[in-house]
């Protein structure tokens, strides 16, 4: 078994942590060793079983360790892994639950987290570090970039794109065909039926552009 570090100690680094769980009850794959979070209030704090070990500064005493970054917000997720890239001793666990429907011919990247509930089709592509909530479906043909992060009970359809760091919003859906920019946000029940630019928020049926932001 491999030891597993989860970074964030709020409620999606527990439900990866009940996730990990699940796949060694098909195979014993993962020693969970605990909770990394630089909130130092709840370090030596043990939750849903498993201690808080310290900051991400920890992850940097380890000879070799598997991590996965729980942590909904692309951007700060990206931050998150961005800060951690030069240790070298570290790995990037994908933690996919045996409950969600994938096709074999899927690619999943590292770091990936990917809920039960979930059906991903055939010849889809998911990039790496991203983050697919329950219920979700994934359409043919669909490539999700790395850091994306998609809330429950999307809908994706063919053929589309979703950008970097971009985030699909709870109960959105995306037509077949569509192409969603880097760092996007679609906001919750929002039906998106044209292509939607980089940077910027679209919220609405049909999803209109409501806000843009400056690339730093």
């Amino acid at each position: 078994m491999k030891d597993l570090y989860i970074i964030g100690a709020g409620g999606l680094g527990r439900e990866t942590s009940w996730i990990a769980e699940t796949m060694n009850q098909e195979k014993e794959t993962w020693n969970i060793k605990g909770f990394i979070d630089d909130n130092v209030s709840v370090h030596g704090k043990v939750i849903d079983d498993y201690p808080v070990l310290g900051g991400l500064g920890y992850l940097s005493s380890l000879k070799e360790a598997w991590v996965i970054c729980a942590i909904g917000s692309s951007a700060v997720k990206k931050k998150v892994i961005d800060k951690i890239g030069g240790m070298k001793q570290i790995h990037y666990a994908s933690i996919i639950s045996p409950q969600a429907v994938i096709s074999r011919h899927v690619k999943v990247g590292e770091g990936c987290i990917i809920f039960p509930g979930n059906v991903i089709t055939v010849d889809v592509t998911v990039g790496k570090h991203v983050l697919i909530n329950p219920g979700c479906t994934i359409g043919h043909d669909v490539v999700i970039r790395d850091y994306a992060t998609i809330y429950s009970a999307v809908s994706v359809s063919g053929n589309v794109t979703v950008g970097s760091a971009t985030e699909l919003g709870v109960g959105s859906r995306i037509i077949q065909g569509k192409k969603i920019g880097d760092r996007t946000i679609i906001g919750a029940g929002a039906i998106v039926i044209r292509d939607i630019e980089s940077d910027c928020t679209a919220v609405g049926c049909p999803a209109k552009v409501i806000k843009r932001r400056l690339v730093e």
